[in-house]
């Protein structure tokens, strides 16, 4: 079940770029003088960076919603929608959508601002910093089919981040697992918390079972390491890297991201913006 990814990417290694929103209402972090406008300026700004740059697509996270739900409240998935809404008609390549960590929510907003494609952990059983953590691969699916989304690629991140897998199969098996069992339109490899990269020898190791699968690095791609990731890789998904000194809470830096992105098409052997 690749043919959404490839509709969304086409032939290209993708090079997908976060944009992290401020706290949610309701969350410790959220910033209530600014208000929800004050988390729309801060989306429009990275994301006009990011499309500046040349990113090839952008991903709308609530990164800042610490501590993490595996269910968030229905004010998290409407703020969002509203937020992206307000910024649709500026939105100029595909987009994409993660509530963390609530593959529903996911869905309902993906079909609710019509998004090409989402990220979640939709498989697997895991200890985590926010409990036991047991996804639903297929009730989610079929909601998404059931709101009328069959096109909506789905990303499947396979090695959750602030969690520990009780499933003792090597990674590579749990991936092949995944593809013949849930059907997803990609493969996704995570280190272990936002920012840090996933194990090269993971992700080639996941790569080689799934030679027919689009297998993206998922979190830690940094400038220098671009070259190698994308050697193994099918793509990639960024966000810290292209923060202003690196920090996954910062800001995005318009020449840190137009440098990572001329470093992709270089590594596709394209020619730098």
């Amino acid at each position: 079940m690749v043919a959404n990814f490839k509709t969304v990417f086409g032939s290209i290694k993708p090079a997908i770029a976060m944009v992290h929103l401020n706290a949610l209402p309701g969350a410790p972090l959220h910033d209530e003088s600014g208000g929800v406008e004050a988390i729309v300026d801060g989306a429009r700004k990275d994301m006009l960076a990011l499309q500046a740059a040349g990113f090839d697509a952008i991903m709308f996270g609530n990164e800042n919603d610490r501590p993490y739900e595996l269910e968030v409240d229905t004010a998290s998935t409407a703020t969002m929608a509203y937020v992206i809404g307000c910024l649709k008609s500026e939105i100029k390549c595909p987009f994409g959508v993660n509530v963390l960590w609530d593959p529903m929510a996911t869905m309902a907003l993906a079909a609710a601002t019509g998004a090409a494609f989402v990220r979640e952990i939709f498989t697997g059983v895991y200890a985590s910093d926010m409990g036991v953590w047991s996804p639903d691969a297929g009730k989610a699916v079929r909601y998404r089919n059931r709101l009328g989304r069959s096109d909506l690629a789905v990303l499947f991140n396979i090695s959750a981040e602030f969690a520990n897998s009780l499933d003792e199969r090597p990674l590579a098996d749990r991936a092949r697992s995944t593809v013949f069992s849930s059907l997803p339109d990609a493969v996704l490899v995570s280190g272990q918390i936002t920012g840090e990269a996933a194990k090269m020898e993971e992700l080639e190791a996941v790569k080689a079972v799934l030679p027919d699968t689009p297998v993206l690095a998922n979190t830690g791609v940094k400038h220098e390491t671009v070259d190698q990731v994308f050697k193994v890789a099918d793509g990639c998904i960024v966000g810290s890297s292209l923060k202003v000194d690196g920090n996954t809470w910062n800001s995005v830096d318009p020449a840190r991201a137009a440098d990572f992105m001329d470093r992709v098409r270089s590594t596709r052997g394209e020619g730098a913006s």
